[in-house]
């Protein structure tokens, strides 16, 4: 089966813990809180007050910019405030507290089919942007400016992801096995508005049964293939991924689309279908909740904004849990409160009991970062010169061109935080990036 060729390692997948949890919608909480900056780029523009009634899936921030995204309420009610938060990573941005009134009534023009066979591509380029759609498999990157590339920039081959390599979650998974149809026609609306006559959709071994349930949906479509590739983190990266199905090695410092090549999410086909054909805004998505600190592990429909605390009171949060991390253990985020909200990027909410209590040593040169860095990269050099500070080397040793796969820190005999020094070191590198620019400036 078909693969990228170097590095990548084999975490324990520990899927079978969620893996037969078919998707349930549920209703959305009495609180919905929505950060204005869900996506890559310039957050929302807040267009509510305190105090508004609003509908479900209006629109309560707008796009602030090309590379921005709309945010829409998932539910009919009453905002109760603005306010400044810390997102997950740490940066305040506002926050649109709405009350639910329970009715879920929805905006005028919303919620009703549409006939995208007669759209043209622009139209359906500005029903994306309007609904929202970001990347859903974590990126957040604005969907509609991925499928508007430049004009000098040929695109020949579309990719639909849906290997979800990252342990324990499965919400893409269950996606594929439950709504194929919907994900078939978000592919069809895809290679449309890029005036393409293929696609392939990758997945990954360990879910036979959803390759199957794909390749089944799109039997009579010849133009629509549905590949079956060998399990390998990190796998689902789009470098790794355009490598295992065509062979095309996306340079450092470059896109797929300098290949030629256009990446899109299962669980982000879905989101285009239900966006253009079904009129219905990104204002809910599909949640792993998940790991030995739940009791009932399980794949959700979830409202965006949605309060994490919910869904793990839900689920039957253990006490004894330690960590909460959105997303998987390989590049999730833990989090400091359970106050924070699912966003459009949120694929899994993981609850651990038992975590590794590692003491880092001492670098023992034995090479295996280098071995499984899936981009060639030398992760030893790289945290020499971030220890030593060193951030003028860091763009000559790609250190920005690192996607934190976490793969290095994996295989480390050592256990130490590669991925840790890296996140620290780009935030340093642009920092005397911009430092030095004011400088030259004076």
């Amino acid at each position: 089966m078909k693969t990228f060729r170097h590095g990548g390692a084999h975490p324990r997948d520990m899927k079978e813990m969620s893996a037969s949890a078919k998707l349930e919608r549920i209703e959305p909480p009495r609180e919905i809180v929505l950060p204005v900056s869900q996506h890559l780029g310039a957050p929302a523009k807040t267009i509510v007050k305190k105090g508004d009634v609003v509908m479900k899936g209006q629109m309560v921030a707008e796009a602030n910019g090309y590379v921005s995204s709309p945010v829409h309420s998932p539910v009919s009610g009453k905002v109760l405030g603005i306010e400044a938060r810390p997102t997950v990573l740490g940066r305040f941005c506002d926050h649109i507290v709405i009350e639910s009134d329970g009715e879920g009534r929805w905006a005028d023009k919303l919620n009703q089919k549409r006939g995208w066979h007669e759209m043209g591509a622009d139209h359906i380029r500005a029903a994306i942007r309007d609904a929202g759609v970001v990347g859903m498999g974590g990126a957040g990157f604005p969907t509609h400016v991925k499928l508007s590339p430049p004009h000098d920039r040929h695109i020949d081959t579309l990719i639909i992801n849906g290997i979800e390599c990252e342990p324990y979650i499965t919400a893409d998974y269950r996606l594929m096995l439950e709504y194929a149809r919907g994900i078939a026609e978000g592919v069809r609306i895809i290679m449309k508005v890029l005036g393409l006559d293929g696609a392939i959709i990758g997945v990954e071994s360990n879910k036979r049964d959803a390759f199957e349930k794909m390749r089944d949906t799109l039997w009579a479509e010849e133009k629509i293939k549905v590949e079956l590739l060998d399990v390998k983190y990190p796998q689902g990266a789009e470098k790794q991924l355009i490598e295992a199905l065509t062979g095309r090695e996306v340079p450092a410092g470059k896109l797929p689309l300098d290949v030629g090549v256009v990446v899109q999410n299962v669980g982000t086909a879905y989101a285009i279908y239900e966006a253009v054909a079904e009129g219905r805004p990104l204002i809910e998505r599909a949640v792993t909740v998940t790991g030995d600190g739940v009791a009932r592990p399980a794949n959700l429909i979830v409202p965006i904004g949605t309060p994490l605390s919910v869904l793990l009171e839900r689920q039957g949060l253990d006490p004894k849990t330690k960590k909460i991390v959105l997303g998987g253990p390989m590049m999730g985020m833990a989090v400091p409160s359970l106050d924070l909200p699912v966003v459009k990027g949120t694929n899994g909410v993981l609850a651990l009991k038992k975590i590794p209590n590692y003491m880092p040593g001492p670098c023992i040169r034995c090479g295996r970062c280098i071995e499984v860095c899936p981009l060639r990269g030398m992760a030893q050099e790289m945290v020499e010169a971030i220890e030593k500070g060193e951030v003028e080397r860091y763009q000559h040793l790609h250190v920005l061109d690192c996607m934190e796969c976490g793969t290095c820190t994996f295989a480390c005999p050592a256990h130490r935080p590669i991925v840790h020094h890296i996140k620290r070191a780009k935030a340093e590198y642009h920092a005397w990036k911009a430092k030095k620019a004011h400088e030259e400036q004076k």
